[in-house]
């Protein structure tokens, strides 16, 4: 027998590159659903719905490279949180704007009416001094 027996490996190998390709395509999937959702990317979000750890995320280049983009995408663009957010100031500014404006015209309005009353009320206190009313 000799001792240089050569070992066949080859399954092993085949195995290991069938089980990284299905970890790539779990991580690719995971990403998918988290963007359908609107949920955030970054490595723990990822991890969490791959469910792998965030150290494979880390050690391979193009899925880390992936998730720094997806983030860096996400933080441009504002969340829903602060469109509303910013939607409720703006309708509050139309809202006192149009108040106010409405309070003009009521003050002018309040002003005008006054003014004829006194009018009336000067004519009333004539013709009571002429004898015309009872």
């Amino acid at each position: 027998m000799s001792g240089k027996h050569q070992r066949n490996t080859e399954g092993m190998k085949k195995h290991a590159r069938r089980k990284s390709e299905e970890t790539v395509k779990k991580v690719d999937e995971a990403i998918q659903r988290l963007i359908k959702a609107g949920e955030k990317i970054n490595f723990n979000s990822v991890s969490l719905e791959a469910r792998v750890s965030k150290s494979y995320l880390y050690t391979h280049q193009e899925i880390k490279e992936r998730i720094e983009n997806l983030r860096k995408q996400q933080e441009a663009v504002p969340s829903p949180k602060h469109i509303k957010r910013e939607m409720t100031d703006a309708s509050k500014d139309i809202i006192i704007a149009a108040k106010n404006k409405r309070i003009k015209e009521l003050e002018a309005e309040n002003k005008r009416l006054k003014e004829e009353l006194k009018i009336l009320q000067g004519k009333l206190y004539e013709s009571l001094e002429l004898g015309l009313i009872l």
